[in-house]
């Protein structure tokens, strides 16, 4: 159910029509509010058949103009490829800049370009230093979206979590990890907020409030032992041992190493209190909840 999501948020401009490139989990929620708002919305997969898409958009489809006609916003989700291209300008940048009817265009990033800071604090003003490549990568296209002069703004998102992808799915199936790293914190974001966002941000952004660059994560960097000992309780599921992080990293992969690597709180000023977006879920006890709510319901 959308109702509290779209009840935090204005009509968009008549006529609207919302392109989405990638229609993975954020970019399907953002799609299904969108058309609850009653607005044309066309969402990419990269295969037919696949749940929700509207349009096929890899590497060997080309998109007809009919996709682009009259299209008022445009969303990409799709992340840089290796090589560090963006695929979705590579390929329809030509057609943005032709449009006579673009009025907004986002692009999901990542704060992982803000780099390592030690536990400290991050938000738009501060310089991006990213060490990892994937935000190496990001940070390129990020540059690479601005560089077009579209009206473009930059979406930067922490750990994503909602219903069917939190610590609950690795609580019930036995396999959670109790690694303690103390310091260490994580910043997050409810999928019903990131779709709340970017329709707010959209709407906004035709009353002239356009910052180009907007941090969206929730109030309450934190943990991941408190994070998992919430959910627990909600559950009633016992836990194993907590494990230090120095003998835990030794089995980590590489993917799961580097988010352990680098040390930050993401804060969402900007979003919350300058632009007035009201979160749904501001912190992680609330957000476990609803996740917890859809776990009991199927």
């Amino acid at each position: 159910m959308n109702q509290d999501i779209v009840k935090r948020l204005g009509p968009l401009p008549s006529k609207s029509k919302l392109i989405i490139f990638g229609g993975g989990y954020s970019g399907q929620k953002i799609a299904s509010v969108g058309r609850q708002l009653g607005v044309k919305v066309l969402c990419s997969r990269r295969t037919k058949g696949s749940a929700g898409a509207d349009f096929i958009f890899n590497a060997d489809n080309e998109l007809s103009n009919e996709i682009f006609e009259g299209a008022t916003h445009v969303l990409s989700c799709i992340p840089p490829l290796l090589s560090g291209e963006d695929p979705v300008l590579s390929k329809v940048k030509t057609k943005l800049l032709n449009s006579k009817t673009l009025k907004w265009v986002g692009y999901l990033s990542t704060t992982g370009v803000y780099g390592d800071k030690k536990g400290g604090w991050v938000n738009e003003t501060t310089c991006p230093n990213p060490q990892q490549e994937r935000s190496i990568r990001r940070f390129s296209c990020e540059n690479e979206w601005l560089d077009t002069k579209l009206p473009i703004q930059i979406l930067r998102l922490p750990g994503i979590y909602g219903p069917r992808r939190s610590v609950f799915e690795s609580l019930l199936k036995g396999t959670t990890k109790m690694i303690d790293k103390p310091g260490q914190v994580f910043s997050r974001i409810h999928v019903d907020d990131i779709a709340g966002a970017v329709l707010f941000l959209i709407n906004l952004y035709s009353q002239g409030k356009n910052p180009s660059v907007v941090n969206i994560s929730d109030d309450l960097p934190t943990n991941n032992l408190e994070v998992i000992n919430f959910a627990a309780n909600l559950a009633k599921k016992s836990l194993p041992k907590t494990i230090p992080f120095e003998i835990a990293q030794k089995t980590m992969s590489p993917m799961a190493l580097s988010f352990w690597q680098e040390n930050r709180k993401v804060e969402n000023k900007l979003l919350c209190k300058k632009l007035g977006y009201s979160l749904i879920y501001p912190n992680f006890k609330s957000g476990l909840k609803n996740c917890f709510s859809k776990l009991k319901m199927n």
